[in-house]
């Protein structure tokens, strides 16, 4: 099933599989706590804002709709604890809210809820199963993850960069190396089954395969001429101006409104990143993502927003409910730097959302 089907929700033939998962629902919904009344519209407000009739037609005995993955995992997240429900109002709890023993009732119902969804589809369990979050690819087809080389300048200062030499180690010839061992291991965790690569953009370094495949690509237009050729092929509107000389310094462009990395006596203090998802140009199957700071700070930030595991739940399912319906879409969020250290973006906070599209 196309993500995009996934993130709509797939309306269903009345079928006992996709009843069997409506009427546990229900059940979460009206009989989980005996002693306290969870209606449609508290259980909407609760998961973001959805309509009654959409919560209706998750529980219908007839013609039910399977909800997304990301919405059956907020229903764990939710009923896997009763103080989901504290005060008469429905809340859900961030995931470091949870203490032990819900972390564990929080997997146990996220598990049999996912299986009821592949049933319901006509999946086999295992299909519905591996590893869930923003960086699985649950196709299995090949991913590149496509990192730019320093510019000459820089390798000429640099030890040990020279294939010659004894001690030549690649890697210091990547820019972005932070987020791309950040990146590496996670999606090689999370996807067990598929072939990861990293490779080095420039001329004659990338084939067909590469770039026909899953497509990561870190790192900006300055030195990632793939970033550079690409964003000329996207309908985006954001534009990276790389003004290094100008009176502010580089800048991310949206129309008339410009969006500046934050220094104090030269020290920076908060980058602005860019993070995209979309249908790849290169090939309608697969999909390409760039994260891309004005900085190496930046790129870090929005590698984290969704590897590291205090905020990547919450970032994932604000994604999913933001865009929900899109083939493409990407936002541009500041990414705070404290005393040298970047401070993962989270995208529940508003104020560190800079611009949305679309």
């Amino acid at each position: 099933m196309d993500t995009e089907a996934q993130m709509k929700g797939v309306t269903m033939e009345p079928m006992d599989d996709a009843v069997r998962l409506a009427q546990r629902l229900r059940s979460l919904r009206t009989q989980r706590w005996p002693h306290v009344k969870v209606t449609q519209p508290m259980l909407g407000v609760a998961l973001g804002g959805l309509s009654n009739a959409l919560i209706s037609s998750w529980e219908s005995d007839t013609h039910p709709k399977v909800p997304p993955i990301s919405r059956l995992e907020a229903y764990a997240t939710l009923f896997c604890t009763e103080r989901s429900a504290e005060g008469g109002k429905l809340r859900l709890l961030q995931e470091d809210e949870l203490e032990r023993e819900e972390h564990a009732e929080r997997e146990r119902l996220r598990g049999e809820l996912l299986r009821l969804r592949a049933l319901a589809l006509g999946l086999g369990q295992e299909e519905e199963l591996p590893a869930q979050g923003f960086w699985h690819f649950p196709d299995g087809k090949p991913i590149r993850i496509i990192c730019a080389q320093l510019p000459p300048d820089m390798l000429a200062r640099m030890p040990y960069v020279d294939p010659d030499e004894p001690d030549y180690v690649e890697l210091y010839t990547y820019a972005d190396v932070d987020a791309l061992l950040e990146l590496h291991g996670h999606i090689r965790a999370v996807n067990p089954a598929s072939e990861v690569r990293v490779r080095k953009a420039g001329p004659g370094r990338l084939t067909a395969d590469d770039y026909t495949a899953h497509v990561v690509l870190i790192g900006g237009v300055d030195w990632n001429p793939v970033t550079r050729s690409v964003m000329e092929h996207l309908e985006l509107p954001i534009q990276q101006r790389n003004e290094w000389g100008g009176e502010k310094g580089p800048c991310f462009e949206v129309g008339e409104r410009r969006f500046y990395p934050e220094l104090h006596d030269g020290e920076l203090v908060a980058d602005v990143a860019l993070f995209y998802r979309g249908v790849s140009p290169l090939n309608r199957k697969r999909t390409l993502t760039i994260c891309n700071g004005m900085y190496g700070r930046g790129t870090y930030g929005a590698v984290r927003a969704l590897t590291h595991a205090r905020f990547r739940d919450r970032n994932t399912e604000y994604l999913r409910a933001r865009f929900a319906g899109n083939e493409s879409f990407a936002l541009l969020t500041k990414v705070p730097v404290f005393q040298r250290t970047v401070i993962t973006p989270d995208w529940t906070d508003q104020e560190q959302r800079l611009h949305e599209w679309p």
